[in-house]
């Protein structure tokens, strides 16, 4: 019995239509008609009733398709295990990151991680920040780490480090006459929606402050930095966001005097405390005050 003869049944029992399967699988009719053959054979068992170009699964091939399913499961399981021996890996962690995050001091902690746990295996999974809660809750993920704190009940939730959020633009704004926080606002348009949580309450405060004010919504933080190295306008970022363009020379910071932004949070989520799991959070623990 061969993988591939197991996966052209799998996709010839989800249609019903060895047609479809071929499409799917980048194969011709006749070699699908040639592994499902060839796999009743070797289980010796028909697994699908002909009725001229009709096959619908037989009593056997529904019993069959979630062993099917298991086998494919566990085989691609192996394969990545083995692979990650090879490596030499011993162990592994999944982490479900938010890509504020995941753009911004993550990288320069994983780099620290790595070289002090060398045998630990890291996946990162990139999702939006509601989506981190739910992912560590199925099981999906080992840990997350978001910007908004998860709905789950049935994980660990801890404000593991909390940011200034500033006022930034483009370096070409030095040129002008002044550069204070209302007439920034006022002269450029304010890039909005690029975090998941803080801009509910700051954006009332700032049209408090400046009723003039023109808004475009990005919902992506690195599209926003482009737009405002490109001077299409100005936004509210956490520092860590902003720093590597405020060092390059390519972001200015505007001070905020009427307008109090509130911190940017990060929350580390957990369900089960493996021993992973625990390293890396009190890796993250010790580091998190230098980020």
């Amino acid at each position: 019995m061969e993988m591939k003869w197991i996966e052209t049944f799998l996709s010839a029992a989800q249609y019903e239509n060895f047609r479809k399967a071929s499409e799917e699988l980048y194969l011709t009719q006749p070699a699908v008609s040639k592994h499902i053959k060839r796999l009743e054979e070797s289980l010796n068992i028909q697994l699908f009733k002909r009725e001229g170009k009709m096959v619908t699964l037989t009593a056997a091939g529904h019993r069959f398709q979630p062993i099917a399913k298991e086998i494919i499961e566990k085989y691609e399981q192996g394969i990545t295990e083995f692979e990650a021996w090879k490596q030499g890996y011993q162990q592994k962690l999944t982490i479900a990151v938010a890509p504020q995050i995941a753009a911004s001091f993550l990288p320069s902690l994983l780099r620290a991680f790595i070289e002090e746990f060398p045998k630990i295996e890291v996946v990162i999974n990139v999702l939006k920040s509601y989506e981190v809660g739910g992912e560590v809750s199925l099981g999906r993920s080992d840990l997350g780490l978001t910007r908004i704190q998860p709905i789950q009940t049935n994980i660990q939730c801890e404000n593991i480090h909390e940011e200034q959020v500033i006022l930034v633009g483009s370096s070409s704004m030095r040129s002008d006459n002044t550069i204070d926080e209302r007439s920034i606002l006022q002269s450029y348009r304010l890039i909005t929606d690029n975090h998941p949580d803080y801009w509910d309450e700051l954006l009332p405060q700032i049209k408090y402050i400046c009723p003039s004010v023109k808004t475009m919504a990005v919902n992506q933080v690195e599209v926003t930095k482009r737009f405002i190295e490109a001077g299409l306008g100005v936004s509210y970022l956490p520092y860590s966001m902003a720093k590597e363009e405020l060092e390059k020379g390519k972001f200015i910071e505007i001070a905020s005097v009427n307008i109090k932004p509130p911190a940017s949070k990060t929350y580390l989520v957990s369900k089960v405390e493996t021993e992973e799991v625990k390293l890396f959070s009190q890796f993250l623990r010790r580091k998190v005050t230098i980020i």
